[in-house]
């Protein structure tokens, strides 16, 4: 299968690329954008994460997608199925750039991805892995239909960073989708 290209309204969302980098390094070297994911990155740790996500796509057959907006074709951040070696579970996660919140863009790309999770990648369930504190990613996941599981435990390097579970089944997606398509 080769690696898909979605669209939102408002977003083209496809695989990582070199190209991206300028913008992935901004976005991982912002303190507020990574306050609760470790704090700040070099551009070389940036750049070391860029390649991690294009290549889970070779090992894995997906990975996140980089969401770029329509109208400027500006990367503006990342999204989309996750999971590395020794994850709590089949996540999609979400970050953008900061001068892209407030927008509602990461719930739109996070419906889609989660959409094509469940719908082509045939996963059963869905998490996202959120910091008890980061009340807006918090508030996406319960837009998605998400709810509270718990906390989780994550592995090196994260391990020991408070941590919790959001997420929901294929079924809970599909029935939630069926009552109320238009409520993303």
């Amino acid at each position: 299968m080769s690696p898909p290209t979605l669209e939102t309204q408002r977003l083209i969302l496809r695989p990582p690329i070199q190209q991206d980098f300028d913008g992935w390094a901004e976005l991982h070297g912002d303190a507020q954008s990574m306050a609760w994911l470790g704090g700040p990155m070099s551009r070389a740790a940036a750049w070391r994460s860029l390649a991690c996500a294009v290549g889970m796509w070779s090992l894995l057959g997906f990975g996140e997608f980089s969401a770029t907006e329509k109208k400027t074709g500006q990367w503006i951040g990342r999204v989309g199925p996750w999971k590395p070696e020794g994850w709590p579970g089949t996540e999609v996660g979400w970050m953008f750039l900061r001068s892209r919140w407030g927008k509602g863009l990461a719930t739109e790309a996070a419906v889609a991805t989660t959409e094509w999770a469940f719908e082509t990648l045939g996963w059963t369930g869905v998490i996202h892995v959120i910091h008890p504190q980061n009340a807006a990613s918090q508030a996406v996941a319960r837009r998605l239909g998400s709810v509270l599981q718990g906390p989780v435990r994550l592995p090196d390097p994260f391990d020991g960073a408070p941590a919790e579970a959001w997420g929901q089944s294929r079924e809970a997606w599909r029935t939630r989708r069926a009552l109320a398509p238009s409520s993303n």
